[in-house]
């Protein structure tokens, strides 16, 4: 049986992996003068556009993963195989923090400073385009899942404006309650999987 670290092992994994997505954003954006968090503004219409943005990504997913047809299966089992373990020891406070600190390091990263640095030679479709094709191959399990996070990212990235004001709260919002959702769903999967 492969090595599984502690719930407490993994929460420290993730928060010092993750942690360091913020540390590199802000490293990258001292050396090319781009506060990643420049466009940050907690407002309630921010917060509603985050709540309303996750709706199409999780109908998606949801639908995906209950009826998921031939690359989508693979990459379901992958996800309950490999995550299932270490999700399923989490209560759902965890999950949801799981989810908030992904949401918001990779955000940071990669909507805070890679989507405003490529805009400034290539423009706002270039700084989509070439920012989530950056989330595709850090996100790279099967290219399948590589072409679905880029899509994702993508989406993430037009909802950076998406209140006509550049916004950073939106897509953290997004990320972060569509991965605590995915994580509940994994979790759950393989739970029920383990008493059958």
């Amino acid at each position: 049986m492969p090595y599984l670290p502690t719930k407490t092992q993994f929460l420290w994994l993730a928060t010092g992996f993750e942690g360091g997505l913020i540390v590199l954003a802000y490293g990258l954006g001292w050396l090319a003068a781009i506060d990643p968090l420049s466009a940050w503004s907690l407002d309630p219409g921010s917060l509603l556009l985050g709540l309303l943005g996750t709706l199409p990504l999780y109908l998606l997913f949801a639908l995906s993963y209950r009826f998921p047809i031939a690359g989508m299966r693979e990459i379901k089992e992958f996800l309950v195989s490999k995550l299932g373990p270490l999700l399923c020891r989490c209560h759902w406070t965890e999950l949801l923090y799981l989810g908030f600190l992904a949401g918001v390091s990779e955000e940071i990263l990669f909507r805070g400073f890679l989507q405003p640095w490529f805009e400034q030679d290539w423009g706002w479709i270039g700084g989509l385009v070439f920012s989530n094709m950056v989330f595709a191959l850090v996100h790279w399990v099967t290219p399948l899942y590589g072409l679905l996070a880029g899509l994702t990212g993508a989406y993430l990235g037009w909802t950076l404006d998406f209140g006509g004001e550049r916004n950073l709260v939106i897509p953290i919002l997004i990320h972060a309650i569509y991965d605590f959702l995915a994580f509940l769903a994994v979790a759950q999967t393989y739970i029920r999987r383990q008493s059958a």
